[in-house]
């Protein structure tokens, strides 16, 4: 008796949750019949979506921050936490140097760009894209130092506040047990900031429904159709890096598949493919990878570092989409010349984070710098940018889950025997409010173990 109360009542969160993503699912399909049946008020629904994920998007700095301060500043060395950073930016640099390389050698052998024409409506576009831009790595190291402690938590950008938070984890690791206080305060903040993020999930479907049907509605079916070589090609690419690259690194380092992972962030998945945006996600990557069994000073350097330094979707995107513009314009990009693109891309590509359409603003940038020729080739691939990022997107988010795992692994910060029950279905993260026991202690999380077992 006293073993079939526990199970039932979190049963019960379970299920209306359940019902809350498939409501989403539902959503999607019937954003995207709107979009087609009636495309002019379809569009006209954009900004609903657009509110969805700025939601959602306020909330991720808060929860970066709290949960990086929490994990730095329980830890009694700063040697780990060291460690921890200079091993995932090593893992994200092979990685990313990796997806680059596939993209090149798929572009090359398909050539899906020959055959097209281009409008100069569509050269118009190209120069648009080119105006957004990234700047020079120059500007993008002093963009990393917010204009003050404060407003690394309002800027937007992560990795101001992924700095911030690392320097406030330093300086309470460094007041030992005067710090404490404070970190008791973060704590009880992050619980808040994880139940506001739960609430504004109930609003899911209603985004999902409006952020499909409006792509639809804007793009519609004829315009994907000249263009389908290269998306299909580009899905499938990523679908053979998902599984084949990294489910083989899962599972030859840590004997774990890579199915079962990405089966346990399922939810997470069709979030991010309602929204196109992995960033979407970014917060409950976190809760759930802590819930998982990683320490929480190695979920809050590799996720948020991760979310810039680790997009695997978005480099194949890059050297893809860059062969593609090269053949359709019927300017071909030499060996050289690609590898040398390549190698700009690496660096280029860390200043893209997981939002739609940032992709599309560093290939024009890369391709201003390489081949300015080439530039007017972005608008070809603009109607199809918002279906190719849902890809990248969740590509992106597949390769930060496993570099967590991985990082864990490798540091000795990884508890395999949760992990194990986790994936096997036998501890379920709790849904309805994403805070499990271990989230606001402000102890190390060995020290909670026996109180959620």
């Amino acid at each position: 008796m006293s073993t079939t109360e526990p199970v039932t009542t979190p049963q019960a969160r379970r299920d209306r949750t359940h019902y809350l993503y498939i409501a989403v699912i539902i959503a999607v399909v019937l954003g995207a019949v709107v979009g087609l049946v009636v495309p002019d008020f379809a569009v006209g629904l954009k900004w609903i979506g657009t509110t969805f994920v700025a939601l959602i998007k306020m909330m991720i700095q808060p929860v970066i921050f709290c949960t990086l301060v929490l994990g730095v500043g329980s830890v009694r060395s700063a040697a780990s936490v060291g460690k921890v950073g200079g091993l995932a930016l090593g893992y994200f640099l092979t990685m990313s140097t990796a997806a680059l390389a596939i993209g090149m050698v798929v572009g090359n052998l398909l050539d899906p760009g020959k055959g097209l024409n281009l409008s100069d409506e569509v050269a118009g576009v190209g120069k648009e894209q080119a105006a957004e831009a990234h700047g020079s790595t120059t500007e993008f190291i002093t963009g990393i130092v917010p204009d003050s402690l404060l407003s690394s938590l309002t800027s937007g950008e992560v990795l101001q506040t992924l700095l911030v938070a690392l320097l406030v984890g330093f300086a309470l690791q460094a007041m030992g047990r005067s710090g404490e206080p404070i970190l008791t305060g973060i704590g009880h903040v992050q619980r808040l900031v994880f139940r506001v993020l739960a609430m504004i999930m109930w609003a899911a479907p209603v985004g999902a429904f409006a952020a499909i049907a409006a792509v639809v509605g804007e793009t519609g079916v004829d315009a994907l159709k000249s263009l389908a070589t290269i998306m299909i090609a580009f899905y499938i690419t990523c679908f053979l890096f998902v599984f084949g690259v990294l489910g083989a690194i899962l599972k030859l380092a840590t004997g774990v598949n890579i199915w079962s992972l990405l089966k346990y962030l399922g939810r997470e998945f069709l979030l991010i493919v309602s929204t196109s945006s992995s960033e979407s996600a970014l917060p409950r990557l976190i809760a759930k990878m802590n819930h998982a069994g990683v320490e929480k000073t190695t979920v809050g350097v590799v996720v948020p570092t991760g979310y810039s330094f680790n997009l695997d979707g978005t480099a194949i995107y890059l050297t893809m989409a860059s062969i593609f513009i090269a053949d359709a314009l019927d300017k071909p990009l030499s060996i050289g010349e690609q590898v040398s693109l390549l190698l700009f891309m690496v660096i280029a590509s860390k200043g893209a984070a997981g939002v739609t359409g940032a992709g599309l603003a560093t290939l024009a940038g890369g391709l201003s710098s390489h081949r300015p020729e080439l530039l007017d080739g972005v608008g070809l691939i603009v109607g199809i940018d918002r279906f190719m990022s849902e890809a990248r997107a969740v590509t992106n988010f597949a390769g930060n889950s496993v570099a967590t795992v991985l990082i864990g692994h490798w540091t000795g910060t990884l508890d395999r025997a949760q992990l194990d029950r986790v994936l096997a279905g036998e501890d379920r993260f709790d849904e309805a409010t994403m805070v499990d026991d271990d989230h606001g202690a402000p102890t190390p999380p060995p020290a909670r173990e026996p109180a959620s077992v």
